[in-house]
């Protein structure tokens, strides 16, 4: 046969099962004529496509016929391999703020802090979290470190200790772009509805479905 991957000629090597096993002579990757569980079939995009459109874990197993555990696994690792996908740009203006969902179980509350570039709307960064001073200057520091000409938040006392005073606004419908971004964000995701059962179990996993959310595949979010 020939590889999967980058088609060449492959060996055999061994059984797995009552299937024949191959070694491809190039990439030196192992694989099989014959799959009894077809999860390999199954392309990142898929995953990510589903995601993207709100699609729950237990939707994505059963539409793609694969396990909940495999869901869970390439969405966690497709999530860590992400990172910010437009570039910062000096001395721009920006809005920061917070939205709070539920990880586990009801009593225990996580908050959700990011910030966007306001002409934009591109998510800069984000934090999954407490909402304590630590994981807020996460993401204050990067804006802070691009000169930000003006950031935007509402009037929690940590952001005084955070934000040089010459450049923080808690100016009245200062943060209208970024509370309309909460709102798309729930109304997309089931997972951070005010009112529901779809919470994440992890907040790896929310972590993971955020970025792929707000940042593959996307330059600019209005």
């Amino acid at each position: 046969m020939k590889c999967r991957h980058c088609f060449e000629p492959c060996i055999k090597k061994g059984k797995t099962g009552n299937h024949q096993r191959y070694k491809c002579s190039t990439c030196m990757k192992y694989q099989q004529e014959i799959y009894s569980y077809n999860s390999h079939l199954v392309m990142d995009m898929e995953i990510i496509g589903l995601i993207k459109e709100g699609v729950g874990i237990l939707g994505i197993s059963r539409l793609l016929q694969i396990s909940k555990a495999t869901v869970i696994r390439r969405t966690v690792r497709i999530g860590k391999s992400i990172r910010r996908s437009s570039p910062i740009v000096f001395g721009q203006k920006y809005q920061v703020d917070e939205l709070f969902t539920y990880v586990g179980h009801k009593k225990n509350r996580v908050c959700v802090a990011y910030s966007i570039e306001e002409s934009t709307g591109n998510v800069i960064d984000i934090v999954v979290g407490r909402r304590n001073k630590t994981n807020l200057r996460k993401v204050i520091s990067t804006l802070v470190l691009a000169e930000a000409s003006q950031i935007t938040t509402d009037k929690l006392n940590i952001y005084k200790e955070l934000i040089p005073s010459t450049v923080h606004s808690t100016k009245h419908r200062g943060i209208n772009k970024i509370e309309r971004k909460n709102l798309t964000l729930r109304t997309h995701l089931k997972r951070l509805n005010r009112r529901t059962i779809c919470y994440s179990k992890s907040i790896k996993m929310l972590d993971a479905v955020l970025r792929i959310y707000f940042w593959f595949g996307v330059k600019t979010i209005l």
